[in-house]
């Protein structure tokens, strides 16, 4: 059987582990809210009424294609695609070229830093194998503009930011509605998580302390995950109808 993303790739080591994971949310979910085309996530309503589920969501999605069989990730990538045709056709109107390009280049960014502050540096080949994993897939979906190599993603990624970031009503709100779904204690935990995560022009725009306060406990957090002791933190710091689907995301498919 042929999968989309080779057993021994490193990408399926990033993506089958919830802890990454939750990094990678915690990334996107400060970068989705400054995005200038977040308003088409506000179109049909489900963002602002169930951020954390529509984030998470996508996040998940990314998962099943990476651990999915090769004609099994085509046909959830065609179905994405779908969704989009069809979200377009009910607005009258395109999704940017760019802000499929930044969906696709904040999995590609959040993957390789995640990894980067829980486990180790990758390598070069290493973040070249992971580019080269969502360039498929953003070429499946027929997306257009794509950067040919790594090199050319990360001049790519930091124009994108320059260009495509700004912070608005739907950026207010977008995090007005993480404090209501998450509670003051949890989303400050958010604010301290997405801090070391984030780029600096992410940072910048939401205020966010480049300097976490969570930045001494991670290599405590490393020591619990040698004890099994990292499940137990996470039950505390997520909200209870998220912590089952978390738990299942450290169980790689085969």
């Amino acid at each position: 059987m042929q999968y989309f993303v080779g057993k021994n790739s490193i990408v399926r080591e990033i993506w089958g582990k919830s802890d990454t994971i939750l990094l990678i949310f915690a990334g996107a979910s400060a970068e989705f809210a400054l995005n200038k085309a977040v308003d088409w996530l506000y179109f049909t309503g489900r963002l602002p009424n169930d951020p954390l589920g529509r984030l998470f969501s996508t996040v998940s999605y990314a998962r099943e294609i990476v651990f999915a069989e090769k004609s099994a990730a085509f046909k959830a990538i065609d179905s994405i695609s779908e969704i989009h045709q069809l979200v377009e056709t009910n607005r009258g109107k395109r999704i940017p070229d760019w802000a499929y390009r930044d969906v696709l280049f904040m999995l590609i960014d959040y993957s390789i830093r995640s990894f980067e502050i829980l486990e180790r540096k990758l390598k070069y080949f290493e973040k070249q194998e992971v580019f080269d994993v969502f360039l498929r897939l953003g070429k499946r979906m027929n997306l257009v503009g794509l950067p040919k190599d790594f090199e050319e993603f990360e001049i790519m990624r930091k124009d994108h930011l320059r260009q495509n970031l700004k912070y608005s009503t739907y950026t207010k709100d977008l995090y007005k509605q993480y404090r209501y779904h998450l509670g003051i204690v949890r989303y400050r935990l958010l604010l301290e998580t997405q801090s070391p995560i984030t780029p600096n022009k992410v940072r910048k725009y939401l205020h966010l302390k480049k300097n976490s306060l969570l930045s001494p406990a991670i290599p405590i957090y490393k020591i619990s995950k040698s004890i099994h002791l990292d499940t137990f933190f996470k039950w505390l710091i997520l909200p209870g109808a998220y912590r089952q689907k978390i738990k299942s995301l450290d169980h790689q498919a085969l």
